[in-house]
């Protein structure tokens, strides 16, 4: 059996009128770097909404893909979007297989979905996923106490380099997009 494609950090910070969410670049197969730049951050809806995902490359193309749909069926209304396609996702025989999560933002929103049916609003405007997420999170919690005057967006760069200072499956090659 080959190994799957997986393995990532990603996190979203919404700070002082902006959200910025990022990730960096690693694919890991088994215990090898497959590839160390890959794109793991979109930003959908003519700019938008922001979306990430941690999880089998594949599966997390496929969730994007079904959540771009539901953006567009539901008028770009990120919350309702979220919710409808976790109930699918929880419900469908073929989405229940797949092994990924999602980051998705717009400046007001920040939500976390899996594939349990969940959609989490997190308390403090932070949200991370993936192998390195702890850390990532860790680290923005620290900052955004501790070091205020800085911008979402650096705050999500710092947050992604102390995280691929601790995780062997995050990289320093990062990719941040802000709204």
């Amino acid at each position: 059996m080959q190994p799957i494609i997986h393995a990532t950090t990603v996190v979203g910070i919404r700070h002082n009128g902006q959200v910025a969410l990022g990730a960096d670049g690693q694919a890991t197969m088994g215990n090898t770097v497959a590839k160390s730049n890959v794109r793991k951050v979109r930003v959908l809806m003519g700019g938008k909404v922001l979306a990430g995902f941690a999880g089998s490359t594949a599966d997390a193309f496929t969730l994007i893909e079904r959540f771009e749909e539901k953006l567009n069926a539901y008028g770009g209304n990120l919350k309702r979007a979220a919710i409808e396609l976790a109930k699918e996702w929880r419900t469908d025989r073929y989405l229940r297989k797949l092994e990924a999560m999602l980051i998705v933002a717009t400046k007001d929103d920040l939500l976390l979905v899996s594939g349990t049916g969940d959609v989490i609003e997190p308390d403090n405007e932070i949200a991370a996923i993936g192998s390195g997420g702890v850390y990532a999170q860790s680290a923005a919690v620290a900052l955004k106490k501790h070091a205020s005057s800085l911008s979402a967006e650096e705050m999500v760069r710092e947050s992604l380099h102390i995280a691929a200072d601790v995780c062997i499956y995050t990289n320093h090659n990062l990719v941040v997009e802000t709204l």
